[in-house]
């Protein structure tokens, strides 16, 4: 306990008898809650404490008496010591009479001028100012009645009766936030010579935009209502110009164009709605008790520490439909405001879409194209939301990924929050990463539907009620893990040293704006995977998936879940990385509870297995933590058709498909990054004895085939396989069809047609495997990279790179894999790989059958039984062509 002297002197012996008497009838009506929950440790001792309220209120006072008693801190009814004060304690606003009088702001000058003064005689003393924050009803609990969130806190300084009715209904719902204190001789050293009188109005004013800043952090901005922002929308500038450059072109009267533009911010505002909020929050708690088994919440305080002064856009990755509820939710029950989000027009519903409106959605149409009114008119609403300082929230990626894997991020909301800070730069713009992880997805099983060519169902009210059944299960533990915030000055100092020149021309686009977004767009996928964390589900998901029937030995399945976590846990990714606590055995036990695995008993040891359909559920929640095991996949991948490489190797071909995996799987290193993480990975295996390394550590070597490290090591390689088969799909149908041939979509058309038929010839269970938007990522990089570029007729054309890549392919890809791509791929002239010129010109028809597929297949792989091949790598390990395991 601090030391306070004079100053710890219990409330009730210094205040008046009815002052307790009330605290003690208020008592079983108020349950408090402090932030943080122990607030002497802000405190400095010896000197006194002095604490300031936001509004005069009577059961305010008994609140903060309570709760100094409660946290062991000085009385607020005790006299100020050192000074001619009664209380310790002031506030800022006060009413006038005692029954019907109107609140007003209370003049600074008497309790501080007091304060200072009384500084300026003592020039050795100090007095600490507590701000302290007192919110009555801000979240009903499930044991609350709905009537109660009518009387919940909001802006208004309401009166004595509506303040009883908020202390009876809601007072077990009290939060009590205590501030750092501000040592008031520091602030009089600070200002120098200012007179008295201006300093103490300066405090008044930095108290009060305090209190305004906590205020809208627990229970959002002062909002007004709907028509009044659609009115700011209307009446500014470029909207106004918009409207008139509309009934020009259209040749309508400028009412009617103010009418579509009316009708257009009418259809995308918010109108936000504290009781509604509240009330949602209700039935959420019951909603989330029965689908969920807990929702965990990572790095928050971070976050929340990082959030007041600025305005702060939550950019979620996004999986799921209930990835906005979830946030949304747990921010409200975390005593954070609930941000505005983005929403899809095609959510605006019947009674759905009011109630989405009302909790603080807005909504946009997909496209904005060819309506320039309506591109002006959402441009600037998000404009005043950010103006405002209201928190916003949407997601970069455009729409819920179907894969698991972050999807390239879509800029034009970025762009457009950046251009609506540029245009008004008064609060700097947070940027706050949040990774969302699921145990299992209510819309897993439709995601698998559009992925295999079904279309996407359209959104209505009558699919919603059908889809009321996912009700019936139980979906595991969701994480809600917040990444490192992004602020977005430091973006723009770097890009232009004068960008608040950009300021004065709210039309303007400067030409480092693109990079701009882009780098801010990068940055926010990179933090949301640094801030993964890795359930149960996921490390069985990478495990079970890596062989080649979806099932493993227990015993096998244990030792590879322990060196998933050994690798994780000793190369952590980040240092906001989670991860279970789970021991192999209860993950296995796990899994078999949530039905994703199941037992197969035997007499020599039972067998853990996945059926065919959760398997390709499974690979979902696999691609969610790819990321965290990229570099040990590599290294891994460099050993499965090669016994012996050098070091050297392994980082040299490293830096050169590190591009392509950063690009896919957004990795937070540059090429120098990767190869370290290389390095620390290949230590990691040699420790545990997967590698061996000789020649003072220039040489790696790992075990033969039927060796038990082998088939850990290979395990961790088909973690990453696939992507380089889809890589080596693009090199090989660009080169078969050969320069000037493609375009850029008809490329991607081929990849995507024959990884399909690879798919069904392989049975490989992974519907992402010709996913359209992983071969539009590769082909991006190869253009950034300037291996493929566009000619003048919009046909590709490559240089010498390419065939470097087919080259290295050999180190990682089977013979026998190579050739069956090479078999199937649609294409003209000829491969420059292994397989024969009369091999690649037999085409492939667009209707053959599965089964003459498979046997042309069959007749690849017959023909690839050959020794392999010595690869350059193995020359330079100095190994004389190990055969293939």
């Amino acid at each position: 306990m601090l030391n306070m002297s004079t100053t710890d002197t219990p409330a009730r012996s210094r205040a008046p008898w009815w002052f307790n008497l009330a605290g003690q009838l208020l008592e079983p009506w108020v349950r408090i809650r402090r932030d943080p929950a122990e607030p002497a440790t802000l405190l400095k001792a010896g000197a006194p404490v002095c604490y300031v309220i936001e509004r005069d209120g009577f059961s305010d006072g008994l609140i903060l008496d309570r709760a100094c008693r409660e946290a062991g801190l000085p009385s607020p009814m005790q006299p100020l010591s050192g000074t001619r004060r009664k209380r310790s304690v002031f506030a800022l606003a006060r009413r006038d009479g005692w029954l019907f009088g109107r609140n007003r702001k209370r003049s600074p000058n008497e309790p501080l001028g007091q304060l200072v003064r009384s500084l300026e005689v003592e020039p050795d003393r100090d007095i600490q100012v507590v701000p302290v924050s007192i919110y009555v009803g801000r979240a009903p609990t499930r044991e609350s009645g709905w009537f109660s969130v009518l009387f919940s806190e909001n802006w208004v300084m309401v009166g004595r009766f509506r303040r009883l009715l908020a202390l009876l209904l809601n007072g077990r719902d009290t939060v009590v936030h205590f501030s750092t204190p501000v040592s008031l001789r520091s602030v009089m050293n600070e200002a120098g010579d200012i007179l008295p009188e201006r300093l103490t109005r300066k405090i008044a004013r930095v108290l009060r935009t305090h209190f305004r800043r906590i205020r809208a952090a627990v229970i959002g901005p002062d909002l007004s209502h709907r028509r009044t922002v659609a009115d700011a929308v209307l009446n500014a500038e470029p909207v106004r110009a918009a409207i008139a450059s509309v009934a020009a072109k259209e040749n309508i009267s400028h009412a009617k164009a103010w009418r579509k533009a009316h009708d257009m911010v009418m259809e995308i505002a918010a109108d936000y709605s504290h009781p509604v909020v509240r009330s949602v929050s209700f039935l959420l708690s019951n909603f989330w008790n029965k689908l969920y088994d807990g929702i965990a919440m990572h790095h928050f305080e971070k976050a929340r520490a990082a959030a007041p002064g600025h305005e702060v856009v939550y950019v979620p990755c996004h999986r799921s439909h209930a990835d906005y509820l979830l946030l949304s939710y747990q921010l409200h029950m975390s005593g954070v405001v609930v941000p505005h989000i983005a929403a899809g027009v095609n959510l605006n519903l019947p009674v759905i879409g009011p109630i989405l409106r009302r909790g603080g959605a807005f909504f946009l149409r997909r496209s904005f194209k060819g309506n320039a009114l309506y591109s002006v008119v959402f441009n600037e609403y998000l404009a005043q939301l950010i103006d405002r300082g209201v928190p916003i929230e949407y997601f970069t990626e455009g729409g819920r990924s179907r894969t698991g894997r972050l999807l390239a991020p879509r800029a034009g909301m970025l762009a457009m929050t950046v251009r609506a800070f540029l245009r008004a730069p008064r609060r700097p713009v947070l940027f706050q990463p949040v990774y969302i992880g699921y145990e299992k997805l209510m819309e897993g099983k439709s995601y698998i539907g559009e992925l295999s060519g079904k279309p996407k169902e359209k959104e209505s009210l009558l699919g919603l009620l059908r889809g009321l059944k996912v009700l019936r299960q139980r979906y595991g533990h969701v994480a809600l893990s917040f990444g490192e915030p992004i602020e977005l000055n430091p973006l723009l100092d770097a890009a232009s040293a004068d960008w608040r020149a950009a300021t004065a021309d709210p039309d303007a686009k400067p030409e480092w704006l693109g990079r701009v977004v882009d780098d801010l767009a990068e940055r926010i996928q990179i933090n949301i995977n640094r801030a993964a964390d890795v359930n149960p589900i996921n490390l069985l998901a990478l495990a079970l998936l890596a062989t080649p029937k979806h099932a493993m030995a227990e015993n096998d399945l244990l030792v590879q879940l322990e060196l998933m976590k050994a690798l994780l846990e000793e190369l952590p990714y980040s240092d906001r990385m989670t991860m279970t606590a789970m021991d192999p055995a209860g993950i296995i036990a796990y899994g078999e509870q949530m039905g994703w695995i199941r037992r197969v008993r035997h007499s020599l040891g039972d067998v853990l297995v996945t059926e065919d359909e959760q398997a390709v559920l499974l690979s979902y929640f696999r691609n969610n933590v790819l990321h965290l095991t990229a570099t040990a996949a590599w290294v891994a991948c460099c050993f499965l058709n090669n016994r012996r490489m050098s070091r050297a190797s392994v980082l040299r071909l490293g830096r050169i498909i590190y591009p392509f995996i950063q690009g896919e799987l957004f990795l937070p290193w540059d090429s120098d990054g990767f190869c370290a993480q290389l390095t620390a990975t290949i230590d990691f295996f040699v420790r545990r004895g997967l590698l061996e390394a000789t020649g003072d550590g220039r040489v790696l070597e790992r075990g033969p085939g039927q060796d038990d490290a082998a088939y850990q090591l290979k395990t961790i390689a088909r973690s990453l396989i696939q992507a380089f088969e889809r890589y080596y799909i693009t090199v090989a149908a660009l080169v078969k069809n050969g320069p000037h041939t493609l375009t850029s979509a008809e490329l991607e058309n081929a990849c995507a047609l024959t990884a399909q038929r690879l798919s069904l010839l392989n049975e490989l269970s992974a519907p992402e495997f010709f996913d359209k938007a992983l071969f539009r990522g590769f082909i991006q990089k190869l253009r950034e990279s300037r291996i493929v570029w566009t000619d003048e007729g919009g046909k590709l054309d490559y240089d010498r790179g390419l065939e470097d890549m087919v080259r290295d392919a050999r180190v990682i890809l089977a013979r026998e894999v190579r050739h069956s791509i090479l078999k199937i791929t649609p294409g003209g002239d000829g491969e420059r790989d292994t397989a024969t010129p009369a091999e690649l010109a037999q085409p492939v028809p667009a209707d053959a059958s599965s089964e003459a597929l498979h046997e042309r297949h069959v007749a690849a792989e017959h023909q690839a039984h050959a020794p392999a091949e010595v690869t350059p790598v193995a020359e330079e390990a100095g190994n004389d062509a190990p055969p293939e395991d």
